[in-house]
C-alpha cells in the first residue's frame, strides 16, 4: 500500500503507524515495528500449523494402524499437483527454499522481499505437507515472518540496513513461534542470516522472538512442543558416547546435504511442471506406502521416542506398513527411513512442493540418535549404556548444527523445544562435533551452498560481505557518450568537450565495444583543427585491454582495479555489447558507504 492510499484513509492502522513514526524516534519506531512482526510470523505460524494439522486428520483419520494404507500412493501425488498448479498459475513465482530465498534477498536484493510471500507459502505449504509431503513447515513460515518485516519496512521508506534488520526480526519470531523458542530464534537469525551484532539489533530481534512466543503460549498454552522427561541424568561417562554421536551426526549430516543437493539437481535437469511433479509425486507415494513415518513433518515419530524410546514398542512406530507386526525388524526399518528421508524430502521439494529442511533435519536427527543408542546399546561398547531416549534428544541438536552449520541453533532450539536444560552439556558436545565433522567437508550450510557458489553469500567476515551487498551497477556510468568508429576527430571533439571523463568508448552499430579513445591520446591532434576531417576514431583508439561483465562479483572488480591501477574499466554485458564505464571512484565511495553503515550501532 503507497503513502497515498494510507493518507486517503483507505487503512486506518497504518494511518496510525505514520502518525507515530512522525513523533517516534528512529530506533523507537523499529522496536515497535518489531513488535508487530512477532504478532504477525506467530500467528501466521499458528495458521499453517492449523491447516496442516486438519487437512492430514481429514485424509487419514479413518485410517486402520493395522493394515497398509493404498492412498498413501495417492496422497502425496495429488498435494504436489496441486502446490505446483497453485504456484505455477497464481503465485508465478518461485517460494521453494525459504531460508535461501530470505538470504538471496539479503545479498543481492537488500532485505527486499515480495509481498506475495506474506501468505503465498502458507498456502502452498499447507497443501503439500497435509497430504503427505515429506518436508517441514518452518522454512516457509520463517519465509513468511522475513517478508512480513520486509514489507513493513517498505510500506514506511526504511532504510536497507533496517529493512534488513526487520527481516531478521521475522526470521526470529518465525522460529521463535513455531517451537516457543525465543532464544534460539535470536540465535538463528545472528548464526544463519545476519552479518553483525549491535545493541541496536539485538533488542529489536528480542521483542520480536518474545513476542511471538508470548502470543503462541496464549494461543496454545505454555507445553513445551516435545514432552520429554529426563529420566536418566547425565553422566561423565557418557563423554565418549556422546563424541561418538557428535561425528555419526556430522556424518549423517554430510549425507543429508550431499545427496539432497545431488538429488535436486537431478530434478534441475527435467523440463516441463508436470513431468517433474509425475516423477517427484511417485517417488514420494511410493516410499511413504513403505515407509508411513516418511508422511509429512514426522513430528509424532519423534514424540514417540522422546517419550518412550527405552520400551517402545515397533509397532506404534511401523503402524499402517507392511511391516505391521514385525518388531524383529525395528532397528532396519529405522534404518531404511533414515536413508530414504533425504529422497523423500528432496522429491516433494523438487517434484513441485514446498516446505523446508528444518524438520527433516529433527526427525533423522531424533531417528539417527536412537539408532546410534540401540546399537551402541546392543554392541556394549566400552561397557557404557546410554539412554535411547537421551540420546534420541541429542540426535536432533547434532543434526541442526550439521545440516545447518548453526551449533549454538541446536543447542538452544533443543533444549527449549523439549525442556531438555540437563542435558546442556551433551547437547554442546554433540553439536560442537558434529559441526567439526561436516566442516572438514562442507564449508556452507544446505541453505547457503548455492549462493556461495555464486559468490552471492553474506558471512560474518564483514569486508567479503560488505562485497556481496554491493552491485556493479551502482558504480557504472552509463551517460558517457560512446564513438563510432568513422567519426571524424572534429565531431569527436565536439563530443568529448561537452563530456566528463577521460575515456570514451568506440562502439560498432550492434554496440559491440572495439576500442577506447583517451583524452590524453588526443591531446597531440586535438589542438590541429587542419587535422579534424583526416583521424577517425578507428584510427584514434586503442584495443580494449581490461574489461568487466555486468555478472562479474564485486571482489574480482576490486582485484582488476587494483591490477590495473586504472580509473575507468568498459563493463560489457553477457554478449559483449557496452554498457558503460566502471568507476573507481564510485566504487570505493560505496564501499566506505556501506562499510560505516554495517559498523554503526
Amino acid at each position: 500500500m503507497t503513502t497515498a492510499a494510507i493518507d486517503r484513509g483507505y487503512n486506518p492502522i497504518l494511518r496510525g503507524l505514520l502518525f507515530l513514526q512522525s513523533h517516534l524516534n528512529r530506533r523507537q519506531f523499529i522496536q515497535l515495528l518489531s513488535f508487530l512482526v512477532g504478532v504477525g510470523a506467530a500467528l501466521s505460524a499458528q495458521l499453517l500449523k492449523w491447516l496442516i494439522h486438519e487437512i492430514q486428520f481429514l485424509l487419514t483419520f479413518r485410517f486402520d494402524v493395522g493394515r497398509a494404507q493404498w492412498l498413501f500412493l495417492v496422497y502425496p501425488l495429488v498435494g504436489i499437483l496441486l502446490t505446483a498448479l497453485f504456484i505455477k498459475y497464481v503465485v508465478r513465482d518461485d517460494i521453494g527454499h525459504g531460508i535461501t530465498r530470505i538470504l538471496y534477498a539479503i545479498s543481492r536484493r537488500q532485505g527486499h522481499i515480495r509481498r506475495h510471500n506474506t501468505w503465498s507459502s502458507i498456502l502452498a505449504s499447507s497443501l503439500t505437507i497435509g497430504f503427505g509431503g515429506s518436508v517441514g513447515a518452518e522454512s516457509p513460515i520463517v519465509l513468511t515472518g522475513s517478508a512480513i518485516g520486509s514489507n513493513l519496512g517498505e510500506v514506511f521508506h526504511l532504510e536497507h540496513k533496517e529493512l534488513m534488520l526487520l527481516v531478521g526480526c521475522g526470521a526470529s519470531a518465525a522460529i521463535a513461534g513455531i517451537f516457543k523458542a525465543p532464544i534460539a530464534g535470536i540465535v538463528f537469525t545472528l548464526e544463519v542470516l545476519m552479518i553483525d551484532l549491535t545493541m541496536a539489533s539485538l533488542l529489536p530481534l528480542l521483542i520480536a522472538s518474545l513476542t511471538a512466543t508470548c502470543v503462541t503460549y496464549f494461543l496454545t498454552g505454555p507445553a513445551a512442543m516435545f514432552s520429554f522427561h529426563l529420566n536418566d541424568p547425565f553422566v561423565v561417562e557418557r563423554v565418549p558416547s556422546s563424541i561418538c554421536l557428535g561425528a555419526f551426526c556430522g556424518i549423517l549430516s554430510l549425507y543429508f546435504t550431499r545427496a539432497m543437493n545431488w538429488f535436486e539437481q537431478v530434478f534441475g535437469r527435467i523440463n516441463g511442471t508436470f513431468k517433474r511433479v509425475a516423477l517427484g509425486g511417485t517417488i514420494l507415494a511410493i516410499l511413504i506406502f513403505f515407509f508411513p513415518p516418511l508422511y509429512g513433518e514426522g513430528y509424532n515419530i519423534i514424540a514417540i521416542l522422546l517419550n518412550d524410546a527405552g520400551t517402545i514398542k515397533a509397532e506404534s512406530v511401523m503402524n499402517n506398513s507392511l511391516f505391521f507386526n514385525h518388531s524383529e525388524y525395528f532397528l532396519i526399518y529405522l534404518g531404511l527411513i533414515l536413508f530414504f528421508k533425504v529422497f523423500a524430502t528432496t522429491a516433494t521439494n523438487g517434484g513441485g512442493g514446498c516446505g523446508g529442511t528444518f524438520a527433516p533435519s529433527l526427525f533423522m536427527g531424533g531417528l539417527g540418535g536412537y539408532f546410534f543408542s540401540k546399537v551402541w546399546n546392543s554392541l556394549s561398547l566400552l561397557g557404557i549404556h546410554v539412554p535411547e531416549r537421551n540420546y534420541a534428544l541429542l540426535g536432533m541438536a547434532g543434526l541442526m548444527s550439521g545440516v545447518f552449520h548453526a551449533p549454538l541453533t541446536g543447542v538452544f532450539l533443543i533444549a527449549e523445544l523439549t525442556g531438555g536444560y540437563d542435558l546442556f552439556l551433551p547437547l554442546m558436545i554433540v553439536s560442537a562435533v558434529s559441526f567439526l565433522t561436516i566442516n572438514l567437508f562442507e564449508h556452507h550450510s544446505i541453505y547457503a551452498m548455492r549462493l556461495a557458489r555464486n559468490g552471492e553469500l553474506l558471512t560474518h567476515h564483514k569486508d567479503k560481505s560488505i562485497l556481496t551487498l554491493m552491485t556493479l551497477d551502482a558504480v557504472i556510468d552509463k551517460s558517457v557518450p560512446v564513438l563510432r568508429p568513422e567519426m571524424k576527430l572534429g565531431q569527436i571533439v565536439r563530443i568529448v568537450s561537452n563530456a566528463q571523463g577521460e575515456d570514451f568508448a568506440v562502439v560498432n552499430d550492434a554496440g559491440t565495444l572495439l576500442g577506447i579513445v583517451n583524452l590524453k591520446a588526443l591531446r597531440k591532434v586535438i589542438f590541429r583543427s587542419e587535422l579534424y576531417g583526416l583521424y577517425t576514431a578507428e584510427q584514434l583508439m586503442q584495443k580494449p585491454g581490461i574489461t568487466l561483465e555486468t555478472l562479474d562479483a564485486m571482489s574480482s572488480v576490486m582485484d582488476r582495479f587494483q591490477e590495473t591501477e586504472a580509473e575507468m574499466l568498459p563493463v560489457l554485458d553477457g554478449e559483449g555489447i557496452f554498457v558503460g564505464f566502471a568507476s573507481k571512484t564510485r566504487l570505493y565511495s560505496l564501499y566506505r558507504k556501506l562499510m560505516k553503515d554495517f559498523s554503526e550501532e
